[in-house]
Formats: C-alpha cells, structure tokens, sequence
C-alpha cells in the first residue's frame, strides 16, 4: 500500500491532465499513441529476480509497469555501491566491489576476475584480502577506445600490521584476449573509491609510451585537496602525478573540439567515466578537464601527458562526447538538472532543463551518459522526498538529436528507503551509477528495502 500511494502521489504530480494510475495496467490517452504501445521484451528468457517498475510516458502522461532484472552485492557490489559498464559487445561489468564481475548475456550468467598468485617477478608481491576483510575493497573500470579494459580496485588497510592501501590493477589486454593484473604499492594513507578515464594516445611520455594512458584518481583526495592521483601507459604500472594549480598562468591553447565528421568508432559510447572523475577523453588526442581553472577555462592533458589549459568555456565539469561526436555536458542546481548539447565543438549550445517532481527536496545521487548510435541520453537521479524516503529514477530521452525532451520516466524500485553516502551511516548507498547496453537497455544502480545492499536493475522492455 505504501508503495502504490508514494507511487500515485510521484505520477500525479507530473500530470498535466486528469488520467492517471497505479501502474497495474495502461491509461491510455487517444489523443497521442503511447510509447508503451511500441515495447516489447528484448530478453526471452527469464532472470531469477525480475522486478516491475512503475514507468510514465511524459508526453502522454500515461502509466505502466515494465520489467527490469534486479542484482544484488553478490554479482560485483558491496554493502554501499555498485560501479557499472559496459563495452561494445554489450557485456555488463561491475567492480563496486574487489574484482571485476562481468556477464555477455544480460545478466544470466556472470563471471569474476580473481587475480591469481603469481612469482614475483612477473609484476609485484601478491597480497590477499586479509581473512575477515573480505568485501572492503572497491574499484573503477572502463573500455578503452582499443577494446582494452581498464580497472582499478582498492584494498583498504590490509597487509598484516601495515595496515596500508593497496591497489590493484586488473586490465583486459584485447589484443591477447587475456586478463592481467599488477599490484601497485602507494603513499596515501586513505584513498577511497579510484574514479578512472582514459588519456587517448598514442601516448609519449617520461614514463613511456603507449596506445593510450590511464588515470586514476580518489574520490577522496580528489574531491577534497585536488592533490592528483595515479597515471598508466600500460593499465598496470601506476605512478604519481599532481593536477596543475587552479589559478593557470601559461598562455592558454585552442584545439578544435568539432567531431561531428569523424566518424567515431563505437568505443566512444562506452568509455565514458564516472561523472565524478570531472573529465572526458579527447578523440583526436589526450584529455579534458571542463571548467577546471578559476577563470572557467578547462585544463587539458596532452598525449606527452602534459598540461595545458584550453580556452573553451564548458556549462559544467561533468561532460561527455558520444560517437556521434556531440558534446553532452549535465548542471545541477537545487532539484533540477539542465542537460546542455553541443554539436559543434563547445561553440553553441541547445539545453533542456529537468525539474523533478515536487516531492523532491533534495539531491542525494546523480549520473548521466548517452550513447550516439543509439541517439538515447539517459538521467539517473537519486533524490530525498518530502515524505521520508529517498527515490530513484532513470529518464530516457530517445531521439535527443531531434528533441531533448525526456520521453519517459521510470521510478526504480520501491521508493521506500532514506539512505546516505559516507562512512559510519548505518544505511548507505554512496553513489550513482549506470550504464547502457548495445541493444538501448540501462543497467542502473539503486536502493529500496528488499535488500540491506544497493542493488542494480537491468532493463528488459524497449521500444520496438
């Protein structure tokens, strides 16, 4: 009953006419055909666990229940947070917790990469989770745009009486079709959850070269000091490096961010990383860091892996360009979000701004991507409601080429859980996270009570 009345009161605040339901069937409008009349199940076969979400069509203000397949901690999480992707052959990864976890056929059968003990000299000393500890440790992970896939996974305060951090990093090498892994030591007393992105090379640089670099960064370190992070030229080997001061005082550059033409491979509607890495790759070479300087000029990693600051004023440090060349950038303020659109290189933008339903008090959890080929831009929105508990909802917006409008909105799970990112809260869901498969369905992280962990839900319906 809680959930059908907390679901009615959501759905019908957005309504701009009289019709409206619990979700349990179609309301239909004959005015305007509904989306729902198009879905079908992408899916035949069934999952263990199979949930119905209530789902609204925005341009009809029509109500259904679509079906989505729902994953708990077991399949790559742990007790705050899951760190969702995917890659081009449409595999679903995961490394909210140790290792990664991977399945190739929508979540029916997964997989997990556990680094083996190997001899010394074949990377660096092995150094298991300590016996008890098991499920502290967390990670990052992308495809890079050579089919690579590149990780990271912490291990907080194990070892022994050294009680120090650990990484590890775990990396697909596409060419050999095999995974490897190489533990790096370092100096950090406390790291947190790696967000990570990929420099695009080919890269030559102090530390050597490669057909790209990685970073990694804490979301600790990086969020509060600004004190750099971890750089690879091969996914395995980290060093340190330091972010350039905020105040700038090289003579800016200009490059040209217009890739509309270029006929981007498929990488480019995968590899994007955690909006909180604050940063995007760069197709024609190195990285971006939008609105970085205190001026609001972005700061720019070169394929020396050197920086630069770049004279180009982004809406937002939370940016992505898609295959289709498009730049996507994302602003919150208060309880709403406005979704800024680039087709020519940062120089005009179009924009639509979402306002969340007006039970939303504020913002808990955010994430966004969009995929070019699919022409699907995707909102995940965590928000705190008026009456107690927190809710979580996905807009899809298909066709945002044409129109930047969402076309439906989907409240995942029940809505009935108030939870809280950070240590020592008794009930945690730390971050946002999602993901887009090849086929348009979105993997999507969220919390309610059916579970003590976040969850992820994989979506089962589409429009034909």
């Amino acid at each position: 009953m809680r959930r059908t009345a907390l679901a009615l009161a959501m759905v019908l605040s957005m309504m701009l006419a009289g019709c409206f339901g619990d979700g349990s069937e179609t309301i239909t409008n004959e005015a305007t055909p509904s989306i729902f009349e198009s879905y079908e199940r992408i899916d035949a076969q069934s999952h263990e666990v199979e949930r119905a979400f209530i789902t609204v069509d925005l341009r009809t203000n029509e109500t259904t229940n679509t079906t989505w397949a729902v994953f708990d901690a077991s399949y790559g999480g742990n007790c705050c947070e899951h760190y969702l992707a995917t890659d081009i052959d449409g595999q679903i990864l995961n490394i909210g917790g140790e290792y990664p976890v991977f399945s190739t056929d929508r979540g029916h059968l997964w997989d997990t990469y556990i680094p083996p003990a190997l001899p010394d000299q074949q990377c660096r000393t092995f150094v298991p989770t300590n016996p008890g500890q098991e499920g502290l440790g967390e990670g990052s992970i992308v495809q890079a745009t050579n089919g690579d896939i590149i990780s990271m996974s912490w291990f907080p305060y194990v070892g022994g009486d050294l009680k120090l951090d650990k990484f590890y990093a775990i990396l697909y090498d596409a060419s050999e079709s095999e995974w490897k892994w190489c533990y790096n030591r370092i100096t950090e007393p406390f790291y947190d959850r790696s967000w990570q992105v990929e420099v695009i090379g080919p890269i030559s640089s102090s530390i050597g070269d490669g057909e790209w670099a990685s970073i990694v960064v804490s979301n600790f370190w990086h969020q509060t000091q600004n004190a750099g992070g971890q750089i690879s030229v091969d996914g395995l080997n980290y060093y340190p490096f330091q972010f350039p001061g905020r105040d700038g005082g090289d003579p800016p550059i200009e490059l040209d961010l217009d890739f509309t033409d270029a006929d981007l491979p498929e990488y480019w509607d995968v590899n994007k990383p955690h909006k909180e890495m604050r940063a995007f790759p760069l197709p024609s070479g190195g990285l971006i860091f939008p609105s970085y300087y205190n001026n609001g000029n972005a700061a720019y990693m070169d394929t020396n892996l050197e920086w630069n600051e770049l004279e180009v004023q982004f809406p937002s440090e939370y940016c992505q360009i898609d295959r289709t060349g498009t730049i996507h950038c994302v602003v919150n303020s208060g309880t709403s979000f406005t979704h800024y659109m680039s087709t020519d290189g940062a120089q005009t933008w179009a924009n639509h701004t979402y306002t969340l339903d007006n039970t939303a008090s504020q913002i808990e959890e955010w994430e966004f991507q969009a995929n070019g080929e699919l022409d699907l831009f995707i909102l995940n929105v965590r928000y705190q409601s008026t009456d107690g508990p927190d809710v979580d909802t996905v807009y899809h917006v298909r066709g945002y080429s044409e129109d930047m409008t969402p076309d439906t909105l989907t409240y995942i799970g029940q809505g009935d859980l108030d939870s809280t990112s950070g240590a020592g809260n008794d009930i945690r869901f730390d971050f946002a996270s999602l993901a887009i498969l090849n086929d348009g369905g979105v993997v999507v992280a969220y919390h309610d009570s059916t579970d003590p962990d976040p969850l992820f839900a994989v979506e089962l319906e589409l429009p034909a």
